[in-house]
C-alpha cells in the first residue's frame, strides 16, 4: 500500500462523536510507552502525524486519522501506566471499551506489545478481553531493533507459549516492527490493504 495522504481528522472522548462515514477503521492500542505514536508515524511516513512524547500516557482521546481518503487509522489511549488521576483512567477505560463494543466501523485492532519484556498481565488481560468479545485483532511487537535476532525470537516464542498455555488455542496473527528501521511497515500495510480490497468484492 502506498500512503498518498494521511491527515488528522478529529479527537474526542465519546464513541458517538466519532466520524459518521462508513469507512473501515483500524485501531491501534497498547500500554503507555510502547511506541505507538512512533509506529503510526512510521506507517504513514509522516514525522509528526501522531504526537510523540517522553512522557507516557500522552494520548488521552480517540484520535481519527484519514488515510488515502478511504480508511481510518484510530489512535487510542494507552492502558496501564500514565500520569493521570484514577478518575481519568476510569474514563479512559470507559470510552475505550465503548469504542470497541459499539463502533461498527471497526474492522480490526492492533495491540502493540514491547518485544523486550516478558508477557505482562495487563497485556494478556486486554488480549483476552478482545478474544472474549470476538473483536478481530493482531499483535504488533514493537521496538524490534532493541534486541538481537536470537533474543527477539526467544521473547516472541515465550509469548506464544504463554498464550497457548492460557485460553488461546492458537497464536493470534502478529507482526514484528521497529519504528527506527521501518521493520514490519510493508507487512502491516499489506495486511490492511488486503482486508480493504476484500471488502470491495
Amino acid at each position: 500500500m502506498n500512503i498518498k495522504s494521511a491527515e488528522f481528522l478529529i479527537s474526542n472522548s465519546k464513541v458517538t462523536k466519532c466520524p459518521p462515514q462508513r469507512l473501515p477503521e483500524y485501531a491501534f492500542i497498547g500500554r503507555s510507552n510502547v511506541g505507538k505514536s512512533s509506529l503510526i508515524n512510521m506507517l504513514t511516513q509522516r514525522k509528526n502525524l501522531a504526537k510523540t512524547s517522553g512522557r507516557p500516557g500522552k494520548t488521552q482521546l480517540i484520535n481519527h486519522f484519514i488515510i488515502n481518503t478511504n480508511w481510518y487509522l484510530v489512535d487510542l489511549p494507552g492502558y496501564g501506566y500514565a500520569r493521570v488521576s484514577k478518575k481519568a483512567k476510569k474514563e479512559f477505560q470507559k470510552f475505550i471499551t465503548d469504542y470497541f463494543e459499539q463502533r461498527e466501523q471497526l474492522i480490526s485492532a492492533f495491540v502493540l506489545i514491547d518485544c523486550r519484556h516478558e508477557p505482562q498481565p495487563i497485556d494478556l488481560e486486554f488480549l483476552e478481553y478482545l478474544g472474549e468479545r470476538q473483536i478481530p485483532f493482531s499483535i504488533i511487537f514493537t521496538k524490534a531493533d532493541k534486541l538481537k535476532p536470537l533474543a527477539l525470537e526467544r521473547n516472541i516464542e515465550n509469548y506464544k507459549a504463554t498464550l497457548l498455555e492460557g485460553a488461546w488455542l492458537e497464536m493470534p496473527n502478529y507482526f514484528i516492527s521497529s519504528a527506527t528501521n521501518t521493520t514490519g511497515r510493508d507487512e502491516i500495510l499489506k495486511y490492511i490493504d488486503g482486508i480493504n480490497e476484500g471488502m470491495k468484492e
